[in-house]
């Protein structure tokens, strides 16, 4: 269930006149329409977004602090003792989801793209937070999820019609799922929608912020980018993996297993790809740049500009290596440990 400020949330608007689809619009609105809410969106807002790099060599990578980051559709639960920091960004239409326990400090991070991987994502969340106990005290962050359509057909008409595009109906299955366990979910921070979106210079919405960066320790939630640098290890395959997961039916509904929460490596479970998807990436390898954007986008004006050349990137490895057994052999884990310097080390 839902609390704010405290206190259970009741959804006024739940009247049994309104169609399932309705009152989940409506649910997501008044939540993002509570005065706590809004205020600290508004907060979240004004806060200076976090740079988060690292030096290209080892001796200048060399930190104090341990990081964790995620890719999109993966997750990872980390342990306040052994990360310092975990964050994902690239959300535009995606949705950073942060669940962590008051108590342990446990910190589960997730980069959602779908409803449809919202119900077994949140459980595969929990497994390491609750700790046995249902009754943990859990606080939320949701930072991303722009508006990509118009939502004011949501926003005061008596129908509470759920708008086409893909950050609504993601925003809206999120809170909907929330509120109807029985765990205790404080939401403290619900930066989407409206609370993220802004005009760029061609008058196209995009988000405010695409990323967060939580501190395991404090609990407190900073917006944040990362680049190359620190989205790591594995970037490539961990990107491929997003793609390939579609066609790999050991990933239905789920979220991408990617770290190991004892251990403190990333344990990158193994994905396989086809021929179909590799004769498909040949092919969108033809494309120019311009058309690579409104094909392979959700929201092609809100990209970052990395994006082309990240999925060129992509296409040219499935390319060198269109058989997945290369890139997992015999279908085992590719594992990496953090080193001394804060770098990863492939195992």
């Amino acid at each position: 269930m839902i609390y704010v400020d405290g206190v259970p949330f009741q959804n006024e608007s739940s009247s049994s006149t309104l169609s399932s689809s309705s009152q989940g619009s409506r649910l997501l609105l008044d939540v993002m329409n509570h005065p706590v809410i809004m205020l600290a969106s508004d907060s979240f807002k004004n806060l200076e977004e976090r740079n988060v790099t690292f030096g290209e060599n080892d001796s200048e990578s060399s930190t104090k602090d341990r990081y964790v980051y995620i890719f999109q559709r993966e997750y990872a639960v980390v342990n306040p003792e052994l990360v310092d920091f975990v964050g994902t960004d690239e959300a535009t239409t995606c949705v950073g989801l942060v669940i962590r326990n008051r108590k342990s400090g446990m910190t589960s991070i997730a980069h959602m793209d779908s409803p449809k991987i919202v119900d077994l994502g949140i459980s595969q969340m929990l497994s390491l937070v609750l700790e046995d106990d249902v009754d943990t005290e859990l606080d939320v962050h949701m930072v991303g999820g722009y508006e990509d359509v118009d939502i004011k057909n949501a926003n005061g008409g008596a129908d509470y019609a759920k708008p086409e595009g893909h950050s609504f109906p993601l925003c809206c299955k999120l809170v909907e799922t929330l509120q109807k366990r029985r765990e205790s979910f404080h939401i403290k921070t619900l930066f989407i929608l409206g609370h993220n979106t802004k005009l760029d210079a061609q008058a196209n919405t995009c988000p405010v912020f695409n990323g967060c960066l939580v501190n395991t320790s404090t609990g407190s939630i900073f917006p944040a980018s990362f680049n190359r640098t620190s989205r790591c290890p594995d970037e490539l395959v961990r990107r491929i993996r997003v793609s390939a997961s579609f066609e790999d039916s050991s990933w239905k509904g789920k979220l991408l297993d990617t770290y190991d929460t004892k251990t403190d490596r990333f344990i990158i479970a193994p994905c396989c790809w086809t021929m179909r998807l590799i004769e498909i990436v040949w092919e969108l390898n033809q494309l120019p740049d311009e058309e690579i954007l409104t094909t392979c986008s959700t929201s092609p004006s809100a990209e970052g500009p990395d994006f082309i050349d990240d999925q060129r990137r992509i296409w040219e490895y499935l390319l060198k290596y269109p058989e997945w057994s290369k890139t997992f052999p015999r279908r085992q884990p590719r594992v990496f440990e953090r080193t001394a310097t804060g770098n990863w080390r492939k195992c």
